[in-house]
Order: C-alpha cells, then sequence, then structure tokens
C-alpha cells in the first residue's frame, strides 16, 4: 500500500536509500535530511515492512523534483517503483505544479511517464545547490528530464 510516512518509517527510508547509494545508484540522503524533509515522501508498504520510497521535492516556482526513488530489490519489476511516481506526479497535479523534473542514471524508466531529456543549463539554478554537495559534482552523469503537467 502507498502512503505518506510517519516518523517511524525515517530509518526504514534511509536504509533503502543508503543502500542504492553505496552502489552508487543514488545521492545518499542522511537522516536529519529524510527528517527535515519527511513530507515529501511516499513509501510502499507491504506487511508492515517499508519496501519503497519516493519524493516530490518543490524546487522553485512551478518546479518539483521526483528523487530518491529506490525500491528493495526482491520487489523491483512488480511496478511498486511505477505506483510511487504516479503518487509524485498525482501530488504535483494537486498542488498545481506545471514542470516536474528528475535527474536520472535511467532515463528510459522516466520516459515511459512522458519524461523528455533537457540540457541541465534548463533547469532552476537552485537545484544546483544539491548537485555541488554532490561527491560526483562535476562529473556526475545523471540525465536530467521534464515532464509537463
Amino acid at each position: 500500500m502507498i502512503r505518506k510516512p510517519k516518523l517511524k518509517d525515517v530509518q526504514s527510508i534511509y536504509n533503502l536509500i543508503s543502500n542504492f547509494a553505496k552502489q552508487n545508484f543514488m545521492l545518499a540522503r542522511s537522516l536529519n535530511e529524510i527528517y527535515e524533509n519527511l513530507r515529501d515522501f511516499w513509501v510502499y508498504e507491504l506487511e508492515k515492512k517499508i519496501i519503497g520510497c519516493c519524493a516530490l521535492h518543490i524546487s522553485w516556482e512551478n518546479f518539483a523534483e521526483i528523487k530518491s526513488l529506490a525500491v528493495e530489490k526482491r520487489f523491483q519489476n512488480k511496478k511498486i517503483g511505477t505506483a510511487l511516481v504516479e503518487a509524485c506526479i498525482q501530488e504535483a497535479k494537486h498542488l498545481g505544479i506545471r514542470n516536474i523534473f528528475v535527474l536520472t542514471y535511467i532515463p528510459t524508466y522516466f520516459s515511459k511517464f512522458g519524461f523528455k531529456k533537457i540540457k541541465h543549463e534548463k533547469l532552476p539554478h537552485k537545484i544546483w545547490f544539491e548537485c555541488i554537495r554532490c561527491p560526483k559534482f562535476p562529473y556526475c552523469k545523471e540525465v536530467a528530464m521534464i515532464k509537463k503537467i
């Protein structure tokens, strides 16, 4: 079941993201960052265990980012990631956000949702705050994509 997280879910979200970050599939998030941005997240719970997460973070006027999409390996390819991304897209529509972007190593995945590749320079400068903190900056190979709503 997809739902908004509770405080008790923070450690599970942290563990999911950390596992993928250690494999260089995504940017790591500190516990503090997850607590501060908990309202951005959606989680997928199965049998009282968090097996997936995704966040919609408002970046700027009419811009939000889908980030921290992670699904426990043994539950991948079961449409859980799809459901989490769709929850973020629906939330963006509800908030009146007109542009959703992602920075991803798997552009084919997000193209299924209607995201199109764009140059990083087309994104608001505010998003670069996170990029500058990343250990891969400035040699990141993530692809920038956007979906207009």
